[in-house]
């Protein structure tokens, strides 16, 4: 009896604890519907994809001109970069580009590359500002290298300029300092063109004149045959020795013709420099030793002399002994004239010059 009063107690609360959680379901899920209902637009419109837009534009040279060869890589995060190039016009696109931040990077062959950061908006049509591509700099280094021929050659033209009273050649005379050796063409232009000089030929012919007046070598006789013998034998000197001693054995032993002007130091110590140099010369290497291409040419032009001078006058090994002695000292002599004469009276002399390679 206990129990069913219990049952008829309970029951009635029962039922009504679950018409309200019915309700109240019910309730909730009217409220669920209303808001969705109220926000289907916006959510359906944050579910779907943005829409991709498009980027433009035009790449040109500093000039205006198209650059045909240009690339245009467009990139954007970790995505799979595009990449296009211009059209006939210079003009570019890119088409269903996401929206988002990218960086476009323009280059072409010859030209300085271009990066351009910017930002696409949802369904964007984006133009872009024309792309000027600079042209590459190009820097060319020339190294000049002048060769100590080269530089010899620049000495000697100095040379060349020389002239006694503006006058007589004064070519194997170098006042620069640091003068560079001379290649053995060089010795042998240089002796040509002492030899073809209108000086030596008249020279030779004054020379010849005095001969002829005091009937020096009489085997040549007189008159106009005997003047061109021994206008053929002075010049024939001359000729053998410049180019014998001024060219061919300096040559074959690496010697410098020429005489350096010293130009400093006491009187006496110019003179014993002048006269040594008569018989001592400046070799190839730079080095003071005998002068053995200017003794040997003196006894080579001796020797030759006696094939054309007169046969009376051919003493043979007297003779050629006798026109060395002569030869040796007339370069002391010329040697002293140098040092303290020549040179005031030489215009255009440049030097003492320092002159390096």
């Amino acid at each position: 009896m206990e129990e069913s009063h219990v049952t008829r107690l309970v029951a009635p609360h029962a039922g009504l604890l679950w018409r309200r959680v019915l309700l109240c379901a019910q309730i909730c899920f009217l409220m669920c519907s209303m808001a969705c209902c109220l926000a289907g637009p916006s959510f359906a419109q944050d579910l779907a994809p943005p829409a991709s837009g498009t980027i433009s534009g035009v790449v040109l040279d500093p000039n205006g001109g198209v650059v045909a060869s240009a690339r245009i890589r467009l990139t954007q995060g970790k995505k799979e970069a595009m990449e296009t190039g211009p059209d006939a016009e210079g003009h570019f696109t890119f088409s269903g580009v996401p929206p988002g931040v990218f960086q476009l990077t323009v280059s072409a062959e010859g030209f300085i590359s271009q990066d351009m950061p910017g930002e696409l908006q949802p369904g964007e049509t984006l133009s872009l500002p024309p792309v000027s591509l600079s042209i590459i700099g190009t820097t060319t280094e020339v190294r000049v290298s002048v060769t100590t021929y080269e530089l010899a050659e620049e000495q000697i033209k100095i040379e060349e300029t020389q002239r006694v009273l503006g006058v007589i050649p004064n070519y194997y005379v170098s006042y620069q300092q640091n003068t560079l050796p001379l290649r053995p063409k060089q010795k042998f232009e240089l002796a040509w063109k002492t030899s073809v000089d209108p000086v030596t030929f008249a020279a030779a012919g004054a020379f010849a004149g005095i001969e002829q007046a005091e009937n020096v070598y009489s085997g040549y006789g007189q008159g106009s045959k005997g003047f061109a013998k021994r206008y053929g034998a002075a010049y024939g000197d001359a000729f053998v020795g410049v180019m014998v001693g001024g060219a061919l054995l300096p040559s074959l032993f690496k010697q410098d013709p020429r005489y350096f002007y010293k130009g400093t130091g006491s009187t006496w110590s110019r003179a014993e420099y002048a006269i040594a140099n008569a018989v001592i010369c400046k070799g190839d290497n730079g080095k003071w030793q005998v002068d053995y291409s200017g003794i040997m040419g003196s006894l080579a032009a001796g020797g030759i002399s006696n094939l054309y001078y007169p046969a009376k006058n051919r003493n043979g090994f007297g003779l050629t002994m006798q026109n060395t002695a002569i030869s040796i000292g007339g370069s002391a002599i010329g040697n002293l004239f140098q040092e303290f004469l020549v040179r005031h009276l030489t215009p255009h002399t440049r030097g003492p010059q320092s002159i390096k390679p």
